[in-house]
């Protein structure tokens, strides 16, 4: 088996060897980083098709960690496209934080398409360094499709925390690391090395949910489905607040 994957993954790497010349010569990153929000727009129609049951199981009780005001304060790390927007309550107030200047245009059409929201403001920053986000002033934080990318996990959950206001929860669904000895995990293991350059730094084999279990949330919920694209996936609501 791990010959097997040797010598796929040599195959790749051949036939993957201008988007590694491009990449050394420091050209590939700034390619991706204009044309990724653009295929993304397009996948994530496809994607909240196949999960829209699945994600309104998530979101369904996000209305319940609203302050005194009633009023939803949520932020959303890793916006990308704003594909999340419709299954959120209404009157929620959203703060958008991304690292890609490029997805800005989107997120306008899909606040456009989301009058139900009250979106406050777009913050161009990674998750690893939340600084423009202050002291728990969230109820609500959420990220999708987002740990498999950012390049510190437990960073970005201790920026969770602090910003979250105490009792607030966390609402996080990934694609995470298939069960070894499985086709999924065979070929998660051969694509890799090469993934995170046709994806913007998208690994395939991290076990997230051991990140999240050591994050220290007072209350942990965590379930495995499987997605339509034969990933496996967490599906995890971590409700908690700064420890």
């Amino acid at each position: 088996m791990e010959l097997t994957i040797f010598i796929l993954r040599l195959a790749i790497y051949i036939l993957a060897f201008p988007i590694y010349l491009l990449n050394f010569l420091g050209l590939w990153s700034r390619i991706c980083k204009k044309c990724f929000p653009y295929f993304l727009a397009r996948f994530t129609v496809m994607y909240n098709e196949q999960m829209a049951s699945k994600k309104r199981e998530l979101f369904g009780n996000l209305q319940e960690f609203a302050g005194p005001s009633g009023k939803l304060s949520l932020l959303e790390v890793g916006c990308g496209t704003g594909a999340n927007f419709r299954f959120y309550p209404p009157g929620c107030r959203v703060t958008c934080i991304d690292p890609n200047p490029n997805f800005e245009k989107f997120l306008i059409k899909s606040i456009a398409e989301n009058r139900h929201l009250q979106f406050e403001r777009f913050v161009i920053a990674a998750g690893e360094n939340m600084y423009q986000v202050a002291d728990g002033s969230v109820d609500v934080v959420v990220c999708t499709l987002v740990l498999c990318s950012v390049k510190n996990q437990e960073q970005i959950l201790r920026e969770v925390c602090r910003v979250l206001r105490p009792g607030g929860a966390f609402y996080f669904m990934e694609h995470v690391a298939a069960e070894r000895s499985t086709w999924n995990s065979f070929w998660q293991q051969v694509l890799d090395p090469v993934w995170p350059l046709l994806f913007d730094g998208c690994s395939l084999t991290r076990e997230s949910w051991k990140t999240l279990e050591r994050a220290g949330f007072s209350k942990l919920k965590l379930q495995h489905i499987q997605a339509p694209l034969s990933w496996e996936m967490v599906h995890l609501a971590a409700v908690g607040g700064k420890q």
